[in-house]
C-alpha cells in the first residue's frame, strides 16, 4: 500500500449499469432524504433543509451557484449535492470524538479508505499529534493557540509559514485571516482557487478587466442561446438546470460541449415541478458537440470563423452588423482587426478534425446564435485545468466580443465557481498576489506595511515544503494533501513541515498527512449556531454572480468545544501577535459587525456593508464588465490572440481527464457510487472508448494500472477497472482524488499556474498486483 495515496483496495463489488440521460426527479428527491436521515434525526436534519438557501436562512456549503434574485421555493430552495453537503454536517450519529483517536492509530486511520474517514462523523475537540507520538490526543484551545504562536514566531522568517484558504470559509473569517496574515508578515495565502479556476480569473482581469462572471441569474432566464463548456451541471452544480429548464421553456437553445453525455446536460426532471413529475422533464440540449479532451479553443476558433463568413454573407447582402456587433466593437473593444486577422492561418477542416467533429455540426451550433447577441457562455474545471486554459478562456471572450454579448440582458460570461465562497474569499484579500491598492487600504485602516512581495500559490506552496524553505503550514478548511496535483510529492512536502494545522469539521486525509507536530482544530459548520459575547452572529457569502448575502446557522452544535473560524483566528492571531498589532480581535470576535464595518473601509463595493447585507437576498457588488466598463489598460474589453495547441499522443497513449463522481463534492465522498454514469459500489474505475480498449487488448472489468511518464519519471496509480463508455477515441476519464497522483507537480497552466488535472497523458498495463 502507498501511504501517500487513498487505499487501493478494489470493493470487489462494481456494478455497472446504463448511464442515465435524465438529472433529478424522484431518485433525487429519495437520495436527498436517505442522505440526510442516515446522519441525523428527522427534525434537524429537515429544520437544515427548509433553511438552506432561504433569505433569513445559511447558504449551502457545497457549490457557489446564486439564488434566485426574487421568489425562492418554500420548503426546497436546494439540490441533492447541497442536501448531502449539509447532511454531512449535520450528522449527529456519530462524532470524530478523541475516543476515535484513542481507538486508531494514525497509521491505522491511513489504511482507511476516504469515505470511511468521513463517515465518522463532525470532530468534537482540538487535537494534537505531538512528535514521535502514534495517536492524536485531546489538547486545550489555549494550549493550541500558543503552540501554533511559538512555532510561528520561531521561524526565521515569516515566508517560512504558508496559510492555505478553503472555499467554504465566510467573507467575515477571510478578512480577519488575510489581516492576521499579513500583520504577520506574509502574503503566502495560496487557496482552493490555484487549482480550479485561477485560469478564469487571469484570463477574464486581461480581457474584461475584472475575474468574475458579467452575467445575472436572471440573464440565464433571458438568454436566446446557452452554451455550456466542460461543465457536468447535473452532478456539480444542480441548481443551475432550474434556471436552464425556464430558459429553455422560455425559448432559449442549448449547446453542450463536452467529451462526455452527462445527464445534467441532456434532461431535467425538476423535483418541485408537478408537471415535470407527471408528464416528464424538460430535454435540455438542442445540440451536443462530443469535441475530444482540450479540443475547446479549436473549437471556438471554428465558430468565430463561421461566424465572420456569415457576417460577410450579410453585408454582401446589404445587413453588414446583423451577425458581428459592429458598433459594440468600435466603441467598446480593441484588437479586432488584428485578431480576425489572426484567423486566416487557421484551415476550417483542421479545426473540425482536432475538435473530433464535423464544419457542419459547428455550423448547426453557429447557426443558433448568429442573429443574436443573447449568448451565454459558461464553463468549469473542463476548461481550466489544462495547459492552455487561458487562452481557451480568452477565446469564449473573443466569441462574446463578437457578438457583443457583455453588458446586455440574456448575454454575457459565466464562469461556474466550484465553492460556496471561493470567490468572496479573494474578494475579501486571500490571494497570494494582493493589489497594491488593498494593501494601501489595509495600512491606512490599520496602521502598519503590509508585506508587498507576491507570496507562494498552492504549486508553488508544495514546493517551498518539500525542498524546505516553509516549515509550517495552516489550513482554513479543505483537503489539501487530497486537493493538489502529485499526490505522492505533496504528501512528502507535508511531512517535511515542522508544524501542520488543520481548520476542519471532519476528518480527512489531510490531518493524516502531518508535520512532525499536527493540530486538528474543530470549526462550526455553515449549519451551525454562532454565538458570541455580544449575542448571535451570522456570516455572508459571495456567490458565482457577485451577490453577498448573510448566513445564519439554524442547528446546535455537535460540541460546546467547537469554534467559529473568526474565534479561531482572533484567538491565533492574538497569541501569535501580542502587542505587535493595535487591532482588537476579541472585539472582532465578539460582534461580527465590527468586521463587516472593517471590510466595509478597506474593500471596494463593501461600502455599507452591515445595511446592505441585512436586505433580504443581499446585495450585487460593483461589476464592470455588466455596464460596458472595462478596467483594463486603455478600459476597452480586449480582443486576443490565441494558437490553439494539440497532444501529440504516442501509439498506446491516452488522455485523461479527472472527474468527480455523482456522490462527491471536491475531494469529499459521500458513497461509492455515480448514478448518472451507471457505475455503483466503485471508485476505482477507468472510462475508455470500446475502440481504445480493443486496440491495446483490455477487457471490461479488465484491472490495470494508470501510468503517466512526465520529465523521466514514472508516476502510478494502481488498481482501477476498465469501464467502456461513450467518449472519443483517445480519451478517458478516472476520478479525483485517487488519479491526482498522476499529474506531476510541474504540469501547470500557463499564466495561472493551475494544475492541468484535465490533460493528463497516460498509458494502460494490466494491473501488477
Amino acid at each position: 500500500m502507498n501511504p501517500n495515496t487513498p487505499p487501493e483496495e478494489l470493493t470487489g463489488d462494481l456494478e455497472v449499469g446504463k448511464p442515465y440521460t435524465e438529472a433529478a426527479g424522484m431518485i433525487a428527491i429519495v437520495k436527498s432524504f436517505e442522505h440526510v436521515l442516515h446522519g441525523t434525526g428527522p427534525a434537524r436534519g429537515w429544520k437544515a433543509l427548509v433553511n438552506m438557501n432561504q433569505k433569513d436562512g445559511f447558504d449551502c456549503p457545497s457549490c457557489a451557484w446564486p439564488d434566485p434574485d426574487g421568489h425562492r421555493s418554500v420548503i426546497a430552495e436546494y439540490c441533492e449535492s447541497g442536501a448531502k453537503a449539509v447532511a454531512d454536517e449535520v450528522m449527529t450519529k456519530h462524532t470524530a470524538s478523541p475516543v476515535l483517536f484513542q481507538r486508531y492509530s494514525v497509521a491505522e486511520l491511513l489504511q482507511k479508505p476516504d469515505l470511511w474517514l468521513g463517515q465518522q462523523g463532525r470532530l468534537t475537540q482540538p487535537m494534537v499529534l505531538r512528535p514521535g507520538a502514534t495517536h492524536y490526543e485531546a489538547i486545550s484551545w489555549e494550549d493550541a493557540f500558543q503552540l501554533i504562536a511559538d512555532q510561528l514566531n520561531a521561524l526565521d522568517s515569516p515566508d517560512e509559514a504558508i496559510f492555505y484558504t478553503s472555499g467554504r470559509t465566510s467573507n467575515e473569517a477571510a478578512f480577519l485571516y488575510q489581516l492576521f496574515v499579513r500583520q504577520y508578515g506574509t502574503n503566502n495565502m495560496p487557496d482552493c482557487s490555484n487549482m480550479c479556476h485561477e485560469s478564469t480569473s487571469v484570463a477574464l482581469a486581461e480581457t474584461l478587466g475584472l475575474g468574475k462572471a458579467s452575467v445575472k441569474y436572471e440573464d440565464y432566464e433571458k438568454a436566446d442561446v446557452i452554451m455550456i463548456m466542460g461543465q457536468n451541471p447535473g452532478t456539480n452544480a444542480p441548481r443551475m438546470m432550474t434556471p436552464l429548464e425556464t430558459a429553455k421553456r422560455n425559448g432559449a437553445k442549448i449547446i453542450s460541449v463536452n467529451p462526455l453525455h452527462e445527464a445534467g446536460l441532456l434532461s431535467f426532471k425538476n423535483p418541485q415541478s408537478p408537471r415535470d413529475m407527471l408528464f416528464g422533464g424538460e430535454k435540455l440540449t438542442d445540440i451536443f458537440l462530443q469535441i475530444r479532451i482540450n479540443a475547446d479553443m479549436a473549437l471556438l476558433k471554428a465558430m468565430a470563423k463561421l461566424l465572420l463568413a456569415e457576417e460577410a454573407k450579410s453585408a454582401a447582402a446589404g445587413q453588414p452588423g446583423r451577425v458581428v456587433d459592429h458598433d459594440f466593437v468600435r466603441t467598446y473593444t480593441s484588437g479586432y482587426e488584428a485578431y480576425t486577422k489572426s484567423l486566416d492561418q487557421f484551415d476550417l477542416n483542421d479545426l473540425a478534425a482536432q475538435c473530433g467533429l464535423t464544419i457542419a455540426q459547428i455550423q448547426e451550433a453557429v447557426d443558433l446564435f448568429k442573429y443574436t447577441p443573447k449568448l451565454v457562455i459558461c464553463w468549469a474545471m473542463g476548461l481550466t485545468q489544462h495547459r492552455n486554459s487561458v487562452d481557451t478562456i480568452n477565446e469564449i471572450i473573443n466569441l462574446l466580443l463578437l457578438k457583443g454579448s457583455i453588458g446586455i440582458e440574456g448575454g454575457g460570461a459565466s464562469p461556474i465557481r466550484g465553492h460556496s465562497n471561493v470567490q468572496g474569499d479573494r474578494t475579501m484579500g486571500i490571494w497570494e498576489k494582493p493589489k497594491p491598492e488593498f494593501l494601501d487600504a489595509l495600512k491606512r485602516e490599520f496602521g502598519f506595511e503590509p508585506p508587498r512581495e507576491h507570496g507562494y500559490d498552492a504549486v508553488s506552496a508544495v514546493k517551498a515544503m518539500h525542498e524546505g524553505k516553509a516549515k509550517v503550514f495552516f489550513g482554513l478548511g479543505g483537503n489539501f494533501a487530497m486537493a493538489v496535483s502529485d499526490t505522492d510529492y505533496t504528501t512528502e512536502a507535508l511531512r517535511n513541515c515542522k508544524l501542520t494545522v488543520h481548520v476542519s469539521t471532519k476528518l480527512n486525509r489531510s490531518h493524516l498527512t502531518h508535520g512532525e507536530t499536527a493540530l486538528i482544530l474543530p470549526c462550526l459548520g455553515r449549519t451551525d449556531r454562532d454565538r458570541q459575547a455580544s449575542g448571535e452572529q451570522f456570516v455572508s457569502c459571495e456567490s458565482t454572480t457577485g451577490v453577498v448575502a448573510q448566513s445564519h446557522g439554524i442547528v446546535d452544535a455537535v460540541s460546546d468545544s467547537l469554534k467559529s473560524e473568526v474565534a479561531i483566528l482572533g484567538g491565533l492571531a492574538k497569541a501569535t501577535l501580542g502587542n505587535k498589532s493595535v487591532v482588537d480581535w476579541d472585539r472582532l470576535v465578539a460582534n461580527y459587525d465590527e468586521i463587516r464595518a472593517l471590510i466595509a473601509r478597506t474593500v471596494p463595493g463593501h461600502e455599507n456593508y452591515n445595511e446592505k447585507v441585512r436586505q433580504p437576498g443581499g446585495f450585487y457588488i460593483p461589476n464592470g464588465p455588466r455596464e460596458r466598463k472595462f478596467k483594463t489598460s486603455d478600459g476597452k474589453a480586449h480582443f486576443t490572440i490565441n494558437a490553439p495547441t494539440q497532444h501529440e499522443l504516442q501509439t498506446g497513449e491516452l488522455l485523461l481527464m479527472t472527474v468527480r463522481s455523482h456522490d462527491q463534492f471536491n475531494t469529499t465522498i459521500y458513497a461509492n457510487d455515480d448514478r448518472y454514469r451507471g457505475v455503483y459500489n466503485e471508485r476505482r474505475v477507468i472510462f475508455m472508448n470500446e475502440e481504445d480498449m480493443k486496440n491495446q487488448g483490455l477487457q471490461e472489468n479488465q484491472v490495470v494500472d494508470l501510468h503517466s511518464d512526465y520529465d523521466g519519471k514514472r508516476r502510478t496509480a494502481h488498481r482501477f477497472i476498465v469501464v467502456p463508455y461513450n467518449i472519443p477515441r483517445s480519451c478517458a476519464a478516472a476520478y479525483f482524488p485517487e488519479t491526482n497522483v498522476l499529474i506531476p507537480i510541474d504540469s501547470i497552466a500557463e499564466k495561472s499556474r493551475t494544475p492541468t488535472s484535465k490533460s493528463i497523458v497516460i498509458t494502460v498495463t494490466p494491473a501488477t498486483t
